[in-house]
């Protein structure tokens, strides 16, 4: 059954966001060495329940937070959400060492992430 894997909290100021969440909660806030703005969210550790997230500039305004779901097949996946109402709200994109992603939204607007896992990235 697929499982939400991964959130997005978008900011206005990742770099606040990110102090914010490190002071109040112990969270490890690192900026990610790849093209955009992004900070990875570790929240506890791997063997203990709960998912890691990250932080990025707001999208839109009253950007919301954003849940990427695991998928054992995106296509499918989309295919399915489609037909159920949804929107793919960004193209398939390859993320190295991650897998398989786009972003969707469901029939209220939400917003969410759809991921199929790079196996070797497991």
């Amino acid at each position: 059954m697929p499982r939400v894997v991964h959130f997005e909290l978008q900011a206005d100021d990742p770099e606040r966001a990110g102090r914010f969440y490190k002071t109040v909660f112990g969270w490890d806030i690192r900026k990610w060495a790849g093209e955009m703005e992004y900070w990875l969210v570790t929240t506890g550790p791997k063997d203990a329940p709960g998912i890691d997230g990250a932080i990025m500039p707001r999208m839109s305004p009253g950007g919301q937070t954003i849940n990427t779901i695991a998928v054992d097949d995106l296509d499918a996946t989309v295919k399915r959400l489609t037909k159920a109402g949804g929107k793919v709200v960004t193209k398939r994109q390859t993320i190295p060492g991650v897998g398989l992603f786009c972003y969707c939204a469901d029939t209220e607007g939400n917003t969410l992430g759809v991921l199929q896992p790079d196996m070797k990235a497991k």
